[in-house]
């Protein structure tokens, strides 16, 4: 990445975040292979794995991150929609 983009000390910190958060999201969709999406809990009640909201919430931090970095070199667009 150092060769193909010339980097900036915060942009450095937004791409190691972006790998940890694909790390982090990679680990979970192990564990879910392993484990399957859900457990049956001790009352007998199906419950979704902690790694499903793992993922989630990994997989979400990393397209912002990657978003933040711009490395596509356009413009960013309006990411969001207007407030209501």
């Amino acid at each position: 990445m150092a060769a193909d983009y010339a980097l900036e000390e915060h942009h450095e910190r937004l791409l190691t975040l972006a790998c940890e958060a694909f790390d982090r999201a990679t680990e979970a969709r192990e564990a879910l292979e392993r484990d399957g999406a859900f457990y049956i809990d001790r009352f007998g009640t199906p419950k979704a794995h902690p790694a499903v909201a793992v993922e989630r919430d990994a997989r979400l931090a990393f397209a912002r991150l990657v978003r933040e970095l711009r490395l596509d070199d356009e413009p960013a667009p309006d990411a969001r929609p207007p407030r209501r």
